[in-house]
């Protein structure tokens, strides 16, 4: 039976769907180095105070704010560098020359930069109409955070700045969790292997190879199941073979056509549908749901439309929210941005469908302008070249025909 929803409707179907999932069962250690794109398993906890020691973020003179911003000269009692400890405290009167990320002595509660004092032999003084206050220019023992305390909660993915953070804790090894396997299929009697040379009437199946690139990306393994033919029996025996995964991305098969075959396969399976399609464009065919296997647990699908474009934009709003609750991910799914529009759409474009059209966003604009992106033109969701060119997608709400030029708007980020 049809369902055909809003954008709205499926995403919000979908979100709800994913927040009800758990990881999949499994664990691993993995060295910190190879931790990129991981989801961590347990939380990262501070080893030790952060910083562990009241530091200077400036080259300069420590002292006391009150004495430094009477302007008088005060007598210059030590120096340390990043890696030294102060001796003891700071004398009263004095000053202790430092460089940027050492240890502040004790007594010492502001820095002077090396710019903003004049200097005369063995002493200095703050220069003319300069004041302090106490607390510029450092950082107070366990101001970042506290030992004992947890940084980064389980389900946190592991990026550049998680990556510095553990190991600022002492972490060699963190435990993540083990990636969901996604099995992709794309069915099709006129798909042949990326290496071979098609003949009249084929095409190369570029569509697994993008998916399985988009599904590494979103924290899963995943497994690329050969093409399957356009017969009922090819598409049951690939859809068993899918059942030993963790989700299952269908591409291709799910329009209305008479070689579309995979919603009756997936029914013969006793499949339960949550939609049967989208208003959106590209991506109208989409088809949503789960599968319930013989050992009790439940296997979500996603039949995607076979045009690339389509099958992309569809994961990406859709596939990547359920691979990343799978592999444990907070907040996962789709991520937007905002950007000014560079030039008006189309203008015969009518309301009734969200669109995700092709687009090129320049992220770099002069003088702290907002992006600028501005649409590709394409030929329909199957032009590669076009969607080669691509940063993002633009988004045009369902209500809205057309969008003006300088319009702030939303973009689908790739």
């Amino acid at each position: 039976m049809s369902n055909v929803v809003s954008y709205t409707e499926a995403a919000q179907t979908v979100n709800a769907y994913a927040r009800g999932l758990m990881p999949v069962d499994g664990r691993v250690c993995v060295p910190l180095h190879e931790a990129a794109g991981r989801v961590l398993a347990e939380p990262i906890t501070a080893d030790v105070d952060q910083p562990p020691f009241t530091r200077s973020t400036r080259d300069g003179f420590a002292g006391r704010a009150a004495e430094l911003s009477s302007q008088e000269w005060l007598t210059v009692a030590g120096s340390t560098h990043a890696g030294e400890l102060p001796p003891g405290a700071l004398p009263v009167g004095s000053v202790w020359e430092i460089m940027t990320g050492a240890a502040v002595p004790e007594g010492a509660d502001a820095v002077a930069m090396l710019e903003h004092v004049e200097r005369e032999s063995n002493r200095v003084r703050l220069t003319a109409l300069r004041v302090l206050k106490s607390g510029e220019n450092l950082v107070a023992r366990g101001a970042q955070a506290c030992a004992g305390e947890a940084l980064l909660p389980a389900g946190a993915r592991m990026e550049t700045g998680q990556i510095a953070l553990a190991a600022a804790c002492g972490y060699g090894d963190v435990t993540v969790h083990t990636r969901p396997r996604v099995a992709i299929l794309a069915p099709g009697d006129e798909l042949v292997p990326v290496e071979a040379t098609p003949r009249p009437g084929q095409i190369r199946n570029s569509n697994a190879p993008m998916l399985a690139a988009l599904v590494e990306a979103g924290g899963g393994e995943a497994l690329i199941l050969p093409a399957a033919a356009d017969t009922a029996e090819a598409l049951d025996a690939a859809l068993a073979e899918a059942l030993k995964a963790d989700l299952l991305l269908i591409s291709g098969g799910v329009s209305a056509g008479k070689f579309d075959l995979v919603e009756p396969a997936l029914e013969r399976l006793r499949a339960r549908f949550s939609f049967t399609g989208v208003r959106m464009q590209p991506g109208k065919p989409l088809v949503f749901g789960e599968v319930q296997r013989a050992m009790g647990s439940a296997l979500p699908f996603f039949g995607l439309p076979g045009n690339p474009i389509s099958s992309a934009v569809t994961f990406l709003l859709f596939g990547a929210t359920v691979l990343g609750a799978l592999a444990g991910l907070c907040n996962a799914g789709p991520r937007f941005a905002a950007a000014q529009l560079a030039r008006e759409t189309d203008r015969k474009a009518k309301p009734g469908l969200t669109r995700f059209l092709p687009a090129q966003c320049d992220f770099n604009p002069a003088n702290g302008a907002l992006p600028k992106v501005e649409t590709i033109g394409w030929h329909g969701s199957g032009d590669l070249p076009s969607f080669g060119r691509a940063n993002c997608f633009l988004v045009v709400p369902e209500e809205t025909g057309s969008l003006e030029a300088g319009a702030i708007v939303r973009i689908l980020l790739i």
